[in-house]
């Protein structure tokens, strides 16, 4: 076993032996008398403490030490005494205080390399006679008139004792009569003592006593509080705005925020309020962008006593990095720190607005283009059809022989007219067959010789993908006044049957008339029954009706119903609509001003340009003339 000492073993070595001799003459660092008294009354017990166990002293969590107390009297080491003293390391314990116990207590504190030294005095103090508490008071004020606390000076004792595990306990007494705990105004909660709305006769001596057991006696310790009432004061500081929520604001606008906090009390206060962000105050000066206002004050007596406080935070110009950012409003008072803030975050964009307008501006669009479908209509389906004719079937190869069949009332039939019959053979042919390219069959310009009615006018609308249907007012309401007139020369003609040969010859040559009339109405009728058969009943023939002059409800009301029925269906194309500025026909005769004008009746000449409105309107009623290729098996299923 090697027993040499190194000159640190050998110092630490001394010191102990100095430690069992009696206080040595060391060179120890002096830190001088403590300037905190410790200061007992005979009979209760005493703590003091070195505070050289400290890291400004040394490190003393990694290098060793130990601590002796010496008595200053005896200079001799202090040790433990049953009843009477207790060591703990840095603390000295006096169970049971006498008047020769006071005076200054010297601590020193070795390690391997160091020493130090410090001494700490007690005051030992004579109870006065016929008085409670202790002669040393400690003070503290309640306020008048609210919920108030009293705080023992004792918590030191209690830290200390609950870091050796010794339970302890505080009583509380008022002068010499103890306090129970709940009763009356008086509230304990370990080391405070709450009074319910503090009174002026609560001015007095409180004392706490702290009780426990060490080193197997038990003592306590005790210190009076005198309690001064005062009527002027001040509660812990509500804040009520900002109220930490978020708030949305645009970048580049201007934004202000209200700090408002209320303090309840009454008198003056030591109260002020700030604005920080990023932990960092914002100053009352306006040349910044972010700045604050002058604090503003006033007083509320109503529904409670206080003082409001307020403050504004200005931004003249939001910026970006002015965003997701916490602003603090905080007050700052004796009675602690209460604060609130608010975060700005930047207006989502406003998808209403776009919206609607986007919504607004289609449904303005879809109403102009159909206002403008509904009044330019023939002229955008004309267009179309000729700008993309690939789009429609070739009607060539349909089996269809005429791309439209025109009825018209033949001469001698009721409702003939000579314009009209103008109108259907030259008219008609010179704008659709010459100028569009149309092929019409016109039964009195393309019937066979000898061919029977009902045949020709079966075979030929069959042939026929339209229907031309020409008719004035006189062409379905003048038959029954025709069928009596007819009548009346027939009985007239009786009547002079025996009248000249003259009158006999004129008799036949009305009668051949007759005839002839019958056969031209058969015509008519035919082709008026079949068209409308085939357009209401089959819905395998487009009629187009052509109403060549004003109809008047009285003439309409006189048509076939099935004409009715088809011109409120789908509309006729009116002519005399476009003739009005020129001149309006009221019948299909040709007046003697007419004739001396060549014989031209321009009440049913209209202009031939194909680009005038009723010849756009014909168009959009024929046949599409397509260029897409049918199907073979459907052009054979037609033919």
């Amino acid at each position: 076993m090697d027993l040499r000492l190194t000159p640190r073993s050998l110092l630490f070595f001394l010191g102990l032996c100095g430690i069992c001799t009696g206080l040595v003459q060391e060179n120890c660092k002096n830190y001088e008398l403590q300037f905190e008294r410790v200061y007992s009354v005979p009979g209760d017990v005493a703590m003091l403490n070195s505070t050289l166990v400290s890291s400004e002293v040394f490190n003393f969590t990694s290098v060793p030490y130990n601590i002796t107390w010496y008595d200053p009297k005896t200079s001799q080491e202090m040790s433990n005494q049953t009843g009477r003293i207790v060591i703990r390391g840095e603390t000295l314990w006096f169970l049971n205080i006498t008047l020769d116990d006071a005076g200054e207590y010297v601590s020193i504190l070795r390690t391997p390399t160091r020493c130090y030294k410090q001494a700490t005095k007690l005051v030992v103090n004579e109870s006065i006679a016929g008085e409670c508490g202790r002669p040393m008071k400690a003070h503290q004020t309640v306020t008048k008139g609210v919920t108030d606390k009293l705080s023992c000076p004792l918590k030191d004792f209690m830290n200390k004792l609950d870091s050796y595990n010794i339970t302890s306990s505080i009583k509380w007494y008022r002068g010499c009569d103890p306090i129970v705990d709940g009763t009356g105004r008086y509230t304990c909660d370990t080391t405070t003592l709450y009074i319910a709305d503090v009174k002026a006769q609560d001015n007095g001596s409180y004392t706490c006593t702290l009780t426990f057991t060490l080193g197997g006696t038990t003592g306590s310790i005790s210190e009076t509080i005198h309690a001064s009432v005062k009527e002027q004061y001040f509660l812990v500081p509500q804040v009520h705005e900002p109220a930490n929520d978020v708030i949305k604001a645009e970048i580049g606008s201007s934004f202000t925020k209200r700090c408002r906090v209320f303090v309840p009390g009454v008198g003056g206060m030591a109260v002020d309020i700030f604005w920080l962000a990023r932990n960092e105050f914002i100053f009352e000066y306006p040349s910044d962008r972010v700045h604050t206002s002058k604090r503003r004050k006033w007083s509320q007596d109503v529904p409670h006593k206080g003082v409001w406080l307020e403050r504004m935070l200005i931004f003249s110009e939001l910026r970006e990095e002015d965003f997701n950012v916490n602003y603090t409003c905080r007050a700052y008072s004796p009675r602690g720190f209460p604060e609130c803030y608010f975060t700005l975050q930047p207006t989502e964009p406003n998808i209403i607005l776009p919206i609607g307008l986007v919504f607004g501006g289609v449904t303005l669009l879809f109403i102009i283009g159909v206002i403008i479908y509904y009044l330019f209509k023939v002229d955008i389906v004309l267009l179309f059809r000729r700008t993309f004719p690939v789009l429609y079937a070739n009607k060539d190869l349909d089996g269809k022989l005429y791309d439209a069949y025109v009825a018209f009332p033949p001469p001698g039939a009721v409702g003939y007219s000579d314009g009209v019959e103008s109108f259907a053979i030259h008219v008609l042919p010179e704008v659709l067959e010459k100028a569009c390219g149309y092929k019409l069959f016109i039964a009195g310009r393309d019937c066979l010789p000898g061919q029977a009615v009902m045949d020709s006018v079966e075979e030929n609308i069959q042939a026929s993908r339209r229907l031309l249907l020409l008719y004035t007012a006189s062409t379905f309401t003048s038959k029954r006044h025709t069928s009596s007139t007819s009548s009346t020369n027939n009985n007239n003609i009786s009547k002079n049957s025996n009248n000249s040969d003259s009158t006999e010859s004129e008799t036949k040559d009305s009668s051949f008339d007759g005839i002839k009339e019958d056969y031209q109405d058969t015509r008519q009728q035919l082709e008026c029954v079949a068209a409308m058969h085939r357009a209401l009943v089959e819905r395998s023939l487009k009629v187009i009706l052509v109403e060549l002059e004003e109809i008047t409800p009285a003439q309409l009301a006189l048509f076939p119903e099935s004409v009715r029925h088809l011109r409120k269906k789908q509309g006729a194309v009116c002519w005399w609509k476009s003739l009005k500025p020129r001149r309006r026909w009221k019948t299909c005769t040709r007046t003697g001003g007419d004739e001396e004008k060549g014989g031209e009746d321009t009440r049913l000449s209209p202009p031939l340009s194909p680009s005038f409105k009723y010849w756009k309107e014909i168009r959009y009623h024929m046949p599409v003339r397509g260029k897409r290729a049918m199907y073979p098996e459907k052009t054979e299923l037609l033919n």
